[in-house]
């Protein structure tokens, strides 16, 4: 599966500081690579959406939609029980988001942790927001362009109103620490059953760099790192949660029960049902 960069592949104007898309499609993807070239609000309307970013994952029907930073991602989009996907999307760049905090004057903006994706529940006016948006997209280009930086401000607004300024943070926050991103990805994404690749494509890397940078800091390789992890949070699940080894070698990424049970008698010398409390 090839990587797509949007809002480039959707035969937008990349120069644009704001753009609308009105997107729909009878296929579905399974964690499509995606690299967002603008910050993005994505109005589900038809279908559910999975997004798993460097150290934050969601997962929304159409009740909610999101708001995602620029940036690397894997993307699920299911289809709605009609066979359809659509979304909404507005498009913004980081020079109209400053321009936007600047024009509001907020003095300090402050948040309890950093994250790349927010999601919010549809309200009515949000609702009529979308339509709005839906209207907007079929008019001229020219005529788009000086409507939708006033649409973004009264989205901007709007949300800074009802839930504070997190996400507007999140958004703002310069997250260039490659380091830390890195951390952030393996610790976010250790119960994920994400390949080697994609977490390489989340980090920005190639795989050879991830393997590399991955021993630097966890002094072993991604893959016996990982199934520590997996066989750890198993035998949580056993001892504490009560659950049988049926239940839990699929939850903790095993594709079946004997190579489970095989990898944890090797690390813990005894089967999982031996710690399976009952």
């Amino acid at each position: 599966m090839h990587t797509i960069t949007i809002p480039d592949e959707l035969n937008l104007e990349n120069s644009l500081a704001v753009q609308v898309f009105d997107y729909s499609s009878s296929k579905g993807v399974s964690k499509q690579q995606i690299i967002l070239n603008q910050n993005t609000f994505s109005f589900l309307i038809e279908g559910t959406k999975e997004v798993v970013f460097d150290n934050s994952a969601l997962s929304i029907d159409d009740s909610q939609f999101l708001v995602m930073k620029s940036g690397n991602c894997l993307m699920t989009e299911k289809l709605s029980e009609v066979s359809n996907y659509r979304s909404v999307l507005l498009f913004f760049s980081n020079e109209m988001l400053s321009k936007f905090i600047r024009k509001i004057e907020l003095e300090k903006i402050e948040s309890k942790g950093y994250q790349s994706v927010f999601a919010f529940e549809y309200d009515e006016f949000l609702k009529r927001f979308v339509d709005s948006l839906v209207d907007l997209s079929k008019l001229s280009k020219n005529l788009q362009n000086k409507i939708l930086e006033v649409k973004l401000e009264e989205i901007m607004l709007y949300l800074l109103e009802k839930h504070g300024t997190d996400f507007l943070y999140s958004l703002s926050v310069n997250a260039d620490n490659t380091t830390q991103k890195f951390i952030q990805v393996i610790e976010n994404s250790h119960l994920n059953k994400l390949t080697l690749k994609e977490l390489a494509f989340l980090c920005n890397m190639s795989v050879s760099t991830f393997k590399r940078e991955f021993e630097k800091h966890y002094s072993e390789s991604p893959i016996k790192w990982f199934q520590n992890k997996r066989l750890e949070f198993a035998h949580f699940l056993l001892q504490q949660k009560q659950k049988n080894p049926s239940e839990v070698y699929f939850e903790v990424g095993y594709e079946n029960l004997s190579s489970f049970t095989q990898a944890y008698k090797s690390k813990y010398g005894v089967t999982p049902k031996h710690h399976q409390k009952n």
